[in-house]
């Protein structure tokens, strides 16, 4: 019974659409119409209010680490089963006709909740490519992959759970690649 309940809380929590939310309550506008029509931070900055897309990055990563920081000291044996489906509620809200963000927000609260060695190592490498390429995606995409890599060599145990996240935030992704590829993937502005 517990797990079930950790289960769809976890799922749930994860599927509150903040940047859908916020845009609506603030800007009276649906975020889905705005940018790329995602509800993530990223999207939620395009509208040009910073406040906005920062306060839904917060929150986004809030809604993560308060689930998986519960089970991680009360269920440990259940820690990434809370993990994903805390990611799996963003990337599919029930909400929103199962279309959300592209979870790295969450995958952000996740990690730091986890561990904050990995969860500093992820903004490093997502830091560090943004300020050579200024993609947001592909910062997303190069800090995600160091986190297996990083794990396979320290910690082969969890590496496993961390390759499945990060095929998962590729997956998220698929439309960016493609314009990384073509060279029509738009900038990110953060501040």
């Amino acid at each position: 019974m517990d797990y079930l309940i950790i289960v769809i809380a976890s799922y749930l929590i994860g599927s509150v659409p903040f940047g859908f939310l916020l845009t609506k309550i603030f800007l009276k506008k649906d975020i889905r119409d705005i940018g790329s029509g995602n509800i993530g931070a990223t999207n939620a900055l395009r509208t040009g209010n910073k406040f906005l897309g920062y306060t839904t990055l917060t929150l986004d990563i809030t809604k993560a680490v308060v689930p998986v920081l519960y089970t991680k000291f009360n269920y440990p044996d259940y820690i990434f089963i809370t993990s994903l489906c805390v990611f799996l509620g963003h990337v599919f809200p029930v909400w929103l006709k199962f279309k959300g963000g592209k979870g790295v927000a969450a995958y952000v609260g996740i990690l730091f909740s986890l561990d904050l060695t990995i969860g500093f190592l992820f903004l490093f490498g997502w830091i560090t490519t943004f300020i050579i390429s200024k993609y947001s995606s592909l910062s997303s995409l190069i800090a995600s992959l160091i986190i297996p890599i990083y794990l396979t060599i320290y910690d082969f145990y969890s590496s496993t759970f961390f390759i499945i996240m990060f095929v998962l935030i590729l997956y998220t992704h698929r439309e960016n690649v493609k314009r990384l590829k073509n060279k029509e993937e738009t900038k990110t502005k953060i501040y």
